[in-house]
């Protein structure tokens, strides 16, 4: 089997934690790719590399770069302890690549279009456990990338990790 691009949708929530967890004990194996993709709000963002990136997203951005907050900084990420934790141990333990791309706009969209555009081979993404009110107002962002991916997505609950 050759190498693997596994997608994590990562928000540095609790439940994006628990959907990286999920996806490091139950698919991420030895060789494959682990890319952490996140998207940032559509925003006022000074930086000149943002307004370089906003249509495509960043460049793949190594696992020694997402550990340094000057340099997420040009990314407006800042990954929090915990998840840096997880990938830098996954790194190691289980011999995988870990980069993050870095996307702006509706996670919707943004989520499908790195699907295609890395491409992914399978995404895991968490759930925010949205009441059935807010869902209906806002849409779940799991549900619409579930019904419009073109990989297999895992949606991992908060709290099943």
């Amino acid at each position: 089997m050759g190498e693997r691009r596994i997608g994590v949708a990562v928000d540095f929530s609790i439940g994006s934690r628990a959907a990286l967890k999920w996806a490091i004990d139950n698919v991420v194996r030895k060789g494959d790719h682990l890319i952490l993709v996140s998207i940032r709000p559509d925003g006022d963002y000074e930086q000149t590399e943002v307004q370089l990136w906003e249509a495509t997203g960043s460049p793949l951005i190594p696992l020694a770069e997402i550990s340094d907050p000057n340099i997420m900084k040009k990314y407006a990420t800042k990954p929090d302890q915990e998840t840096l934790d997880m990938v830098n141990l996954a790194a190691t333990q289980k011999e995988v690549v870990v980069v993050m791309k870095v996307y702006w706009g509706d996670p919707r969209e943004k989520l499908c279009e790195a699907v295609d555009n890395i491409p992914l081979d399978y995404l895991v993404i968490g759930n925010r456990g949205l009441g059935k009110l807010k869902r209906a107002i806002m849409g779940s962002v799991s549900n619409y990338v579930v019904n419009q991916s073109s990989c297999p997505v895992t949606v991992v609950k908060h709290g099943n990790a």
